[in-house]
């Protein structure tokens, strides 16, 4: 089964943020402010059980947070 994570993405076209999934051609909302967009984002990857992955302003991306079952998690202490 692919991956199919979220990601918080700059809209170039109409501005603000997209929440969009791996492989989609649609995104799955579009919001004015980030904190929205990672709210949206952040509910649709703890449904789904994936990963969660921010991008910035020049659409690299910033930070990832998984939702999932992860067998190995990382030990960062930010959450």
């Amino acid at each position: 089964m692919a991956k199919r994570d979220y990601h918080v993405v700059p809209n170039g076209e109409r501005g603000g943020w997209d929440v969009r999934r791996e492989g989609s051609d649609r995104s799955s909302g579009h919001f004015e402010r980030k904190s929205d967009a990672m709210d949206r984002g952040r509910e649709l990857a703890r449904e789904r059980r994936t990963e969660l992955v921010e991008h910035g302003r020049n659409g690299r991306i910033q930070d990832s947070d998984s939702y999932g079952n992860d067998p190995n998690p990382p030990r960062d202490r930010k959450h």
